[in-house]
């Protein structure tokens, strides 16, 4: 782990503190250890609590991407969480011992790239943008993969659900924010639209994950009971 402190001495926050690389050191171990043991993500926040006084988070996670970016693991960056991952072009060696993921039916993939461009979106928005009603059960699988969740209620008569994705979602799919989602050439080059799509065309920009839209309010556990998706007292049913 030499690597990380190297000879230069680490300035961190707007007072010019200077840290001594052993502590730079010591916190990178921490750091690793911290995320080399835990089965999912880790926020962030969580890492950086735990490390000395003074030490910024992001340049020391900063500096171990960077030291494992050439290894057969990779840590990467999942929003405001960290996690390892195999590398992407040594995704083929360890395929065939990984559980396989539950393949998601044409309409599941519909609607779940519908919720990634557009989200905030309402079940009646997917359903307008995709010309036919959506089944509660296409929801209900996406919402049990963890890919897709309840994000908010839209201020308009009845207060409909929003739905966005989570950070599994990004994590299944290599991405460090929503904004590396494919762009419009990217989606022409892999083939999924065709040259014959209108001049103007464009492909949604979706907000932030905590980013709330201007007519939507954040899901609370009021609203989770009131839909039948919490237990009186907060906890989610079975």
């Amino acid at each position: 782990m030499s690597e990380l402190g190297g000879n230069e001495d680490f300035v961190a926050g707007e007072g010019a503190t200077v840290v001594d690389p052993r502590r730079l050191h010591e916190a990178a171990r921490i750091a690793e250890a911290l995320v080399f043991a835990s089965a999912g993500p880790v926020p962030e926040g969580y890492i950086a609590d735990r490390l000395p006084g003074g030490v910024d988070v992001g340049h020391v996670m900063r500096q171990l991407k960077a030291l494992y970016a050439g290894r057969g693991v990779n840590l990467v960056q999942v929003g405001d969480h960290w996690a390892f991952r195999t590398a992407p072009d040594l995704s083929f060696v360890v395929r065939g011992d990984e559980t396989e993921t539950r393949k998601l039916s044409r309409a599941a993939l519909e609607v779940l790239s519908i919720i990634a461009y557009h989200q905030p979106v309402t079940r009646a928005e997917i359903e307008d943008i995709r010309g036919v009603q959506t089944s509660k059960g296409t929801l209900d699988v996406l919402l049990e993969a963890g890919w897709v969740r309840f994000r908010g209620r839209r201020r308009t008569p009845g207060r409909p659900v929003t739905f966005g994705t989570t950070k599994d979602f990004l994590d299944h799919f290599g991405l460090e924010e929503l904004r590396d989602l494919p762009g419009l050439e990217e989606l022409k080059g892999a083939g999924l639209l065709t040259g014959r799509i209108p001049s103007n065309f464009q492909i949604p920009l979706p907000l932030a994950e905590d980013e709330v839209a201007e007519d939507e309010d954040p899901i609370t556990s009021l609203d989770l009971e009131e839909l039948g998706l919490l237990t009186p007292g907060g906890k989610e049913d079975e």
